[in-house]
């Protein structure tokens, strides 16, 4: 099932970053903490080139494009991952490539026409990464590239790159048992890094809503601004669903939970829609639209809202079936799966 995630988007630690001259001719300070990176992008003679930060406070550092080139500097605590951004003189944006940024030398060349396909090289842990997703693309198959990257994972410990697969690989909808096997194995440097952390937080969510487990208990609003708080529901198998108005898998996915709303409503089957949208109008002219006929609740607050936070929401559309009792008896169920989970249970 495809999905929309928030997992890789602006991950790096705060860092001082200067943008610096722009002829790329920067020494890096003995501190290897310290890194410069320098570029040229072909076909592109002026702009500002933007180099994504995330972590306790996201940031963009910029350096002005000139002749073709640009540079940063500065220092970070441990490789981070992050991204580039460019726009030319004319306003255009040119989407950038995502690589590891680490103490030391780093070198960006690319091309007006292909900067995502720009080619980022000189430390270890980005030399280390280029390879790992040369290794990705030589497989074919999800599930496939799940595996090889779990054996990444338990064979490279003391790697940045390994905990970037987790994320990448095991944080929409894990398994508690698998991520907590993955997690520990990685060296203390690594699981107290950014992303490391990152892992952690994903590891606790999905404790919390492990199948077997009961629910976590929240209130939300819905539309008109009452309070809704999901033990009312109690007494009827509920469908905790997020999703978004923006989420273009989520509203392919939407057909199919409408079509079991409706076979199983009257059985005593409820759903309760969690939406990370930020705009109301949109939220609301999308469950028209789409004709989602039970409650649904938001905080606007997009993927900060609180109750996607509670459940360790990373990618959506994500949701939870809870028996009677409010237990979770199945998570993640897309396409026929939910009616056939039904079927069973309410047989």
């Amino acid at each position: 099932m495809n999905r929309l995630s928030l997992v890789g988007v602006g991950l790096l630690v705060l860092g001082a970053v200067t943008a610096a001259a722009a002829d790329g001719r920067l020494s890096v300070p003995p501190d290897s903490n310290s890194y410069t990176l320098t570029g040229v992008i072909e076909g592109l003679d002026k702009g500002w080139v933007y180099l994504l930060h995330g972590g306790a406070l996201t940031r963009t550092d910029s350096a002005r494009l000139e002749k073709g080139k640009f540079a940063f500097s500065g220092t970070i605590a441990a490789p981070e991952f992050c991204q580039l951004s460019c726009i030319g003189p004319n306003g255009m944006p040119y989407h950038g490539p995502a690589f590891f940024l680490a103490g030391g030398r780093s070198v960006v060349a690319g091309r007006k026409d292909a900067f995502s396909a720009a080619l980022i090289s000189g430390t270890p842990v980005q030399d280390e990464y280029r390879r790992f997703d040369k290794m990705e693309g030589s497989i074919t198959g999800e599930e496939k590239q799940k595996q090889a990257a779990k054996e990444y994972i338990r064979g490279h410990p003391s790697s940045y790159v390994a905990a970037f697969a987790i994320l990448n690989y095991f944080s929409y909808n894990p398994d508690a048992d698998e991520l907590d096997s993955l997690y520990a194995g990685l060296d203390a440097a690594v699981q107290t890094s950014f992303l490391g952390l990152q892992a952690k937080e994903i590891l606790a969510g999905a404790k919390l809503t492990a199948v077997g487990r009961p629910a976590p208990g929240f209130t939300q609003a819905d539309a008109e601004g009452k309070p809704i708080t999901l033990s009312a529901f109690q007494g009827s198998y509920l469908l905790v669903d997020f999703w978004a108005s923006w989420c273009g898998p989520c509203r392919q996915e939407n057909p199919n939970v409408v079509k079991a709303y409706r076979q199983y409503h009257s059985k005593g089957f409820s759903i309760i829609g969690i939406s990370l949208d930020d705009q109301k109008d949109k939220w609301l002219a999308a469950v028209k639209k789409d004709g989602l006929e039970w409650t649904q609740v938001s905080d606007l607050k997009g993927w900060e809202n609180k109750v996607a936070v509670l459940y360790g929401i990373k990618g959506i559309p994500m949701n939870f079936l809870l028996d009677k009792e409010g237990k979770i008896v199945a998570k993640g169920l897309s396409g026929e799966d939910l009616e056939k989970k039904l079927a069973e249970l309410m047989h």
